[in-house]
C-alpha cells in the first residue's frame, strides 16, 4: 500500500485482493511505523482522504474508437491518493472490533 503512488512511501499492507462483478476489491492496514503512514491513518480516519488508486502495466488492449479497451492488465499497486482517477475508487475505514 503506497501514498499517493510514491514507491518511498509504503504506508500499509494489502491483506485482500479479489476481482468482483463491481471491480476490484482490496482490504487493508494502514500501519503506523513512520510518520506518513501515521498521518495517512488520521487523514484516512478524518475522511479527508478516501481515494484508491492502481498502478498497473497493459498486458493486453484494444483500440475502439478514440478509446483504448483494457482486456488484461497486470496489477503493480494500490495507493491511497486525494484525488482517485476513477470517481468511485474509495475507501471506507471500518470500525475497530
Amino acid at each position: 500500500m503506497l501514498w499517493q503512488h510514491d514507491g518511498r512511501e509504503v504506508i500499509g499492507r494489502w491483506e485482500r485482493i479479489v476481482e468482483d462483478d463491481r471491480g476490484l476489491f482490496v482490504e487493508g492496514v494502514i500501519g503506523d511505523w513512520s510518520g506518513q503512514a501515521r498521518m495517512a491513518q488520521a487523514v484516512c480516519k478524518a475522511g479527508a482522504v478516501d481515494g484508491l488508486s492502481i498502478g498497473f502495466r497493459t498486458a493486453k488492449a484494444r483500440k475502439q474508437g478514440r478509446l483504448r479497451v483494457l482486456s488484461g492488465v497486470a496489477l503493480w499497486e494500490v495507493s491511497v491518493v486525494t484525488f482517485p482517477a476513477c470517481p468511485g475508487a474509495r475507501l471506507r475505514v471500518a470500525k475497530p472490533n
